[in-house]
């Protein structure tokens, strides 16, 4: 059996494998028994030497040429979160080491919540929910967009955005989407109109954003897309706050107080103090929850599982990230 090992934070590990994930993985591979954390193997680099796979996670280590050269039968991560950025880079790839994510896994919340945002958005919940809390009394009555034939856009087509479509199939909804890489045949298929931000922007109800954090998306969305909003629409960011050009977004909602802003996401997280994004009433923030959580971490931890024995059994990995994917994935 193939020997191996977890190393990540000790609460990743109780919230991504616990008990439960860790027979079964057991029964799988020579396991080491204790968990092991970033520290730890510091401390006692030993444990690193006969390791062929490593079960990560948040907390995980830094697989750096030092760590690299302490653990030199390593051909196998599953690493059971999503992005690996922090924890891989060109001494992990040059080595040929293969790793898998559950990124896939953590995008199901992430869909869940978006989904819940855009319909409670599409009747204006958030505005009248905070309306009546401010005055003691029912707003004028206003006829929001509703779930019929409104339109819904959606900023990037990665696993959630995808997943976010599939959600939205039930509703009679017009989707559009701003993916560069989306082409006719998978826009027929799904369902939505391909459009540029611009238009995105313009004829949304509800635009809801997936965009990966590169250095091409840092600050894309800037004040003039805001400014060019439907009124009355609303603007969900469960990706990455940087995508944002912050300061723009703020002036805009200061002078549009129609417009709803739902930010799982800000940068930076949490706000600064004294932030207008505490405090301006058409501003929504959740603290970053829209991602696996509590008991949502197992799916997590069961994905790696899988994912073990279609390595083991020689099939192709179902969530496997090569070079090429981790540049483009957030």
């Amino acid at each position: 059996m193939k020997k191996a090992l977890f190393i990540l934070g000790p609460k990743a590990y109780e919230l991504i494998y616990g008990e439960e994930h860790h027979k079964n993985l057991s029964q799988l591979v020579d396991l080491n028994p204790e968990p092991q954390t970033s520290q730890s193997v510091r401390q006692n680099p030993a444990c690193l030497e006969q390791a062929e796979i490593i079960f990560s996670g948040w907390g995980g280590p830094v697989m750096d040429q030092e760590f690299l050269d302490l653990a030199p039968r390593l051909k196998m991560v599953f690493y059971g979160a999503g992005s690996i950025r922090r924890c891989t880079g060109d001494s992990f790839w040059n080595r040929g080491i293969r790793i898998t994510s559950a990124y896939a896994a953590n995008a199901v919340p992430v869909s869940e919540y978006t989904l819940a945002s855009i319909l409670f958005s599409l009747k204006r919940g958030w505005y009248f929910a905070r309306e009546i809390k401010a005055n003691h009394a029912y707003p004028p009555k206003q006829d929001p967009p509703g779930a019929y034939n409104s339109t819904v856009g959606l900023l990037s087509l990665g696993m959630v955005g995808k997943l976010v479509r599939e959600r939205l199939r039930p509703f009679d909804l017009n989707v559009l989407a701003c993916d560069p890489f989306i082409d006719e045949e998978t826009a027929d298929w799904m369902d939505l109109e391909p459009v540029d931000m611009k238009a995105l922007f313009e004829r949304s109800d509800v635009v809801s954003v997936h965009t990966p954090l590169l250095n091409e998306t840092r600050n894309m969305i800037r004040g003039e897309h805001f400014a060019s909003m439907k009124h009355n629409a609303t603007f969900i960011n469960t990706s990455r706050g940087a995508v944002v050009q912050q300061d723009e977004m703020i002036e805009v909602l200061r002078q549009r107080p129609d417009l709803q802003a739902v930010l799982d996401v800000t940068y930076p997280e949490p706000p600064a103090p004294g932030s207008p994004l505490f405090t301006l009433p058409n501003v929504t923030l959740t603290p970053h929850i829209a991602g696996s959580a509590g008991p949502e971490c197992r799916r997590m931890g069961r994905y790696m599982v899988d994912e073990l024995k279609r390595y083991l059994n020689d099939e192709p990995l179902k969530w496997e990230i090569t070079r090429e994917r981790a540049a483009v994935l957030a």
